[in-house]
């Protein structure tokens, strides 16, 4: 990256960010009407809980790399 190191952790954390936020509207888009609130908040939190699961296996295997 061309920017100073103190803001490279920023940025390269967008990326994951962003990923997360088009899969969500990827899965929203297939369901396209949700029949609650709850339902919505828990196919949300579902891609929350499986989006950190694969962050704590990519720093298990950076760390045992």
């Amino acid at each position: 990256l061309n920017e100073p190191e103190k803001f490279q952790l920023h940025i390269s954390s967008t990326n994951s960010l962003e990923r997360l936020n088009q899969e969500i509207r990827r899965r929203e888009r297939v369901i396209r009407i949700f029949p609650n609130t709850q339902s919505a908040f828990r196919l949300i939190g579902a891609l929350l809980m499986e989006n950190e699961q694969l962050q704590l296996n990519k720093k298990r295997y950076i760390i045992q790399g």
